[in-house]
């Protein structure tokens, strides 16, 4: 019986989880530049406009991704800064009319 109700909760989670974390898909690149500093790129990998946002050290730099486009490179200010320091965070952009 215990294996039976396991077997249900595991199909209802695999069956409904996509729908309740539909987040966009989107690539994360990250580089180091010439002078050293460590930089980030969205790119957008969907038919929608997206709206995101890349964070480091309390700054938000906001902006739009159009359908399947890649955003420019988002620089840290300090070299100290590694990659795992950047947050990078998109979702879908709903218009009210």
């Amino acid at each position: 019986m215990i294996k039976v109700n396991f077997f249900i909760l595991l199909l209802f989670l695999v069956l409904v989880s996509p729908f309740m974390q539909a987040m966009p898909k989107i690539t994360v690149s990250h580089d180091i530049n010439q002078q050293q500093f460590v930089r980030v790129k969205v790119k957008n990998e969907t038919r929608q406009v997206l709206g995101c946002y890349v964070a480091i050290d309390g700054y938000k730099q906001k902006f739009t991704l159009t359908a399947l486009a890649e955003s420019r490179w988002y620089k840290a200010t300090d070299r100290r800064f590694k990659y795992t320091d950047f947050s990078v965070w998109c979702d879908y952009i709903e218009y009210v009319n």
